[in-house]
């Protein structure tokens, strides 16, 4: 079942709210707010909306300018053009400067369709999780998006969410309430478990519920935080399971796998495998057949699942 409304819609929806009480929450926008839907911030807060065309570095400098002044910018753009286009800036000015900028990529990796490989960021939560101390977060669906808002909006420093623009997969009740820094376990399993985010988490639930029924214990743990990544939730998955799978909807490289491997070999070594892009480039396609050419369908993740296991022994 899909959320009643579109993840861009809930996103102008709490930025709309949380200007009611902070008069220091700007927009800023690279010519997309029709598509991310801030018009309505434009319409409501005129003097605190800032078009600065397509213009992505120039945007980031401006957010960073306005941070100096006490502001709390809020800039998105398509996820590419919102990260890899102005990486210096965001490096320098905004992370290097110790800014407090919020940005906003959307169309993560095969969501972006038929925009095709320009457009399609399976990189951008892996050059963002380079930057000392930036957060990365993806929410999962409209719910948790409407709890982690607040968080992000007070939170000092920069942070980059990667949100999905349309409708998504409803995975959490309204009004449930998510720690920005803290993984969710959404079913514990003795065989394995699988690590996933964004639009991987349904998926993932149904593949645990197909294994289920194979007789194959799975879990699954919704790390939507990628940086500063919940070490304790993953070690506590790699003990309890003795094996891991990351579902993501990124290169596996540099990406979520990444960073599950990096506190599993340092905490508690157990075989891990990934489901994700493996070091490709994106390309034009509705999300069933991308799932399918780059492997991120629920019967992949129930075949890696299958893999590991077999790696315990």
């Amino acid at each position: 079942m899909q959320d009643e409304k579109e993840m861009r819609q809930i996103y102008c929806d709490c930025l709309l709210e949380l200007a009611k009480d902070n008069k220091d929450i700007v927009v800023i926008e690279a010519d997309l707010m029709n598509c991310i839907k801030t018009d309505r911030f434009k319409a409501a807060y005129p003097q605190r909306f800032f078009n600065v065309g397509i213009a992505e570095a120039n945007m980031v400098g401006i957010a960073a300018g306005l941070s100096t002044c006490g502001k709390v910018p809020f800039i998105s753009s398509f996820a590419p053009f919102a990260t890899r286009r102005c990486y210096d800036q965001i490096f320098i000015s905004v992370a290097y400067s110790k800014q407090n900028v919020k940005i906003v990529g959307t169309d993560p990796g095969i969501s972006a369709e038929v925009n095709g490989g320009t457009h399609m960021p399976f990189e951008d939560m892996g050059i963002m999780r380079l930057i000392p101390g930036c957060v990365c977060v993806e929410p999962t669906d409209g719910a948790m998006l409407k709890s982690l808002m607040p968080q992000i909006a007070a939170y000092k420093g920069l942070v980059y969410i990667r949100l999905f623009r349309k409708k998504t997969e409803k995975v959490f009740e309204e009004g449930e309430h998510f720690d920005l820094f803290k993984a969710r376990s959404l079913k514990k399993g003795k065989d394995v478990t699988v690590i996933a985010s964004g639009i991987m988490v349904s998926r993932a639930l149904e593949a645990a519920a197909q294994l289920e029924k194979e007789g194959i214990s799975a879990g699954v743990l919704n790390t939507y935080t990628w940086k500063p990544l919940d070490r304790q939730a993953v070690l506590e998955a790699a003990r309890e399971s003795g094996a891991l799978v990351v579902a993501e909807n990124h290169n596996t490289c540099g990406g979520l796998t990444s960073a599950v491997t990096e506190a599993v070999c340092a905490g508690c070594p157990v075989p891990v495998l990934s489901v994700g892009v493996n070091d490709k480039f994106g390309e034009v396609g509705k999300m069933p057949y991308l799932s399918q050419v780059y492997g991120m369908n629920v019967s992949d993740i129930t075949e890696r699942c299958k893999q590991v296991i077999a790696l315990k022994k």
